[in-house]
């Protein structure tokens, strides 16, 4: 039987949490890098929108990060991360929606040239203060233990932090920079992140997971 396919590119955030979901769950698959100015043709039949992360299983098709971390985790889950409070999915709209908006206007600077970078990073700011005073006591974002939440937002507040590394350490959020260090020097996230060459029709497959 034919694992399921996982076309990826390792510094996207989205991509980065479908394969956090998919080691959560024990659960291997084909890993296919993918250089995103140079799709190949298998990644563009899979993904509807072009985009990673894009899982085929079969005949089914699943090219949402969440929607794939939560298809791997409903089939194992030895964790229990998807065992939160429904809060979790309202961290994580508002990190998917209005954070991911700004912290992209704050990075991307000539691609949103109407937005002014300050007001937008204090934006990303506002939301980081309020989930730092969230970890405030414990070490996850709903008590001693971490749920899908943590898993599915800790990549996108890394790429923040790494605009601007230096600003983001001078900010009063001691959790939130504790969150995010302890996540970085995880084993789970080295497990993650190593470079994979860049997928190409016959080559070698990657196993990951």
């Amino acid at each position: 039987m034919s694992l399921p396919v996982l076309y990826s590119f390792r510094r996207c955030p989205y991509a980065m949490r479908a394969r956090l979901g998919l080691l959560s769950a024990g659960m291997p698959v084909e890993l296919r890098e993918v250089v995103l100015r140079d799709k190949p043709q298998a990644f563009l039949e899979t993904s509807p929108t072009g985009t990673v992360p894009a899982l085929r299983a079969g005949d089914l098709v699943i090219d949402e990060s969440l929607d794939i971390m939560v298809w791997a985790l409903r089939q194992s889950d030895p964790l229990g991360l998807l065992d939160m409070p429904p809060e979790g999915w309202d961290l994580i709209a508002a990190n998917d929606g209005p954070f991911k908006a700004a912290l992209d206007h704050t990075k991307y600077v000539t691609r949103y040239p109407d937005h002014d970078p300050e007001a937008e990073r204090a934006k990303a700011a506002t939301h980081l203060a309020a989930l730092d005073r969230r970890l405030t006591g414990h070490d996850w974002l709903f008590g001693d233990r971490e749920t899908l939440a943590d898993l599915a937002i800790l990549p996108f507040v890394r790429q923040f932090a790494y605009i601007d590394r230096a600003w983001f350490d001078a900010q009063p959020w001691p959790h939130l920079i504790g969150w995010l260090d302890r996540f970085l020097a995880s084993d789970r996230f080295a497990r993650v992140m190593p470079k994979f060459p860049q997928w190409t029709e016959g080559a070698e497959p990657v196993i990951f997971g």
